[in-house]
């Protein structure tokens, strides 16, 4: 057997129409936007805008922005082109097995699984913690044990088990809470862009690019797997700094792709996949730009503080009713990333056990809900426990190197699938291809090579479990691999 057989696009398509797999259609080009938005804006515009521009780039962390936007901007169009050809839950992991076959396949889905399930306990995690500042800034303080940092993260716990449930009911209810969340975290970013204009001084924004300096070398696993490789000694600031800014904020713009995992459940996936991943990415980076030059202005970056930039620009001007606003924003912004990463995580599951290259039994879909609720409380037991119960910290990075990964293969597999099948039809094709899909893999690749020889370790031993998993039981199991989808069937053709 083959190790890169691939599914044909058509028994993708051919699957979801299945009674037993069949999900329901109730997403439109609006509620996509608003899933990705919803993902996107979190932590990152409350902390990385700070962070970028008081440790690498200053003012012109402006700049690092609209990079990073660039080149998730490649890799949004090269899932904008497959989520339209191949309008089929999974996302990356579907359309991996389209063009690059099944042991990438497999690959992707195993890096996505580490990114979602990760990501959304760190997140909640982080909800937490801004959940116990706003709590402590209106006179009410959680029992240390079983707060942010206790032996048991308490309210962590609680989020996910409410996600969870909100999750199982329906992925339209889901997204109408997930709508009011979005409205409120948008309205507090943009209060926050426009009162913090008024205490903007012109004179912070010079030199706008600061000179560049020599920065302590990190040694050891810590150092970036670039600067190991190459010996180079790091640099702040400067044109160099403004680089190092777009590989620091690049993060903040993970989680577009989630969308292309709710394809099945939307009306019109050809027309409304491609409209919802990119006018989310570029909502998101007019905000973030936007952020960026008000902190930037209102205080010197210098004296940003790294880890709450937000709250301190308006402390430093003697309003410090802000700081009770933003973690309000900040609450809610994370309560939607950690239900969309939750979302995510269950549809490139149910895509790989409808696939059986995990358990088939996982993709039952309930017959009231239409909704995969057996993966549904997979999920969120295996996320609250995470979350409430492990530090997570040091392996943050590990969420960035398996998106990264993804990005990578996607990129090369819409040239892929655009040799071997010309003849599919496209709602979207990615402008002068092959030129864009290859730069948004080298891009994607570079940006990987900046992460920790850690966190590389640690994904070479992740990627060495999934091997072992897929050699001992999925590639045996697999519906290519029992024959299963060469038995005559009749395949529907791709809806509009």
């Amino acid at each position: 057997m083959s190790l890169f057989r691939t599914k044909s696009v058509e028994q993708s398509i051919a699957d979801t129409d299945e009674p037993e797999f069949r999900l329901k259609k109730s997403l439109t080009a609006v509620d996509l936007t608003v899933f990705g938005v919803g993902v996107v804006i979190g932590a990152g515009i409350f902390t990385l805008t700070g962070r970028a521009a008081h440790d690498v780039a200053g003012p012109a962390v402006v700049i690092s922005f609209i990079i990073a936007a660039i080149a998730c901007g490649l890799a949004a169009m090269c899932y904008a082109e497959f989520a339209s050809t191949v309008p089929v839950s999974g996302s990356a992991y579907t359309f991996s097995y389209a063009s690059l076959g099944e042991l990438f396949a497999w690959i992707i889905g195993w890096d996505l699984i580490l990114e979602m399930f990760l990501g959304a306990s760190v997140v909640a995690q982080g909800w937490s913690a801004y959940l116990g500042t706003f709590l402590q800034q209106i006179g009410i303080v959680l029992p240390e044990a079983i707060s942010y940092g206790g032996v048991v993260d308490l309210p962590a716990i609680l989020l996910v088990l409410v996600l969870g449930g909100l999750m199982t009911l329906g992925i339209k209810e889901s997204l109408r809470v997930n709508l009011v969340l979005v409205a409120v975290k948008l309205f507090i970013v943009l209060f926050v862009i426009i009162a913090g204009i008024m205490f903007i001084n012109p004179a912070n924004y010079t030199p706008f690019v600061p000179q560049s300096v020599p920065t302590e070398s990190t040694s050891g696993l810590t150092q970036p797997l670039l600067q190991f490789l190459s010996g180079l000694e790091p640099a702040t600031f400067g044109v160099g700094g403004i680089l190092a800014g777009a590989a620091l904020v690049f993060f903040a713009y993970i989680g577009f792709d989630v969308v292309a995992t709710t394809a099945e459940e939307t009306k019109r996936p050809q027309r409304d996949l491609p409209i919802g991943i990119i006018a989310s990415l570029v909502i998101c980076t007019i905000l973030y730009c936007a952020v960026a030059v008000v902190v930037t202005g209102m205080v010197p970056y210098s004296e940003l503080n790294p880890s709450a930039a937000l709250a301190n620009a308006f402390a430093f001007h003697g309003q410090t009713w802000m700081a009770t606003v933003i973690a309000a924003g900040a609450v809610a912004g994370l309560t939607t990333v950690v239900l969309t990463l939750m979302i995510g995580a269950t549809r490139i599951i149910f895509a790989m056990s409808r696939d059986r290259l995990l358990p088939g039994g996982l993709a039952k879909v309930h017959p009231r809900f239409r909704t995969p609720w057996v993966i549904s409380l997979l999920v969120t037991v295996i996320v609250a426990v995470v979350a409430g119960l492990t530090p997570i910290g040091v392996l943050e990075e590990m969420v960035n190197i398996g998106t990264l990964s993804a990005f990578v293969l996607v990129s090369i597999g819409v040239l892929v699938l655009r040799r071997k099948r010309p003849d599919l039809k496209r709602g979207f094709r990615v402008p002068l291809s092959p030129v864009l899909p290859i730069l948004s893999a080298l891009i994607c690749t570079y940006l990987m090579l900046n992460l920790s020889v850690e966190t590389w370790l640690r994904f070479l031993i992740w990627l060495a479990l999934g091997f072992a998993i897929y050699f001992a039981y999925s590639r045996r199991n697999s519906r290519l691999g029992t024959g299963e989808f060469l038995a005559p069937r009749v395949v529907a053709p791709p809806k509009e």
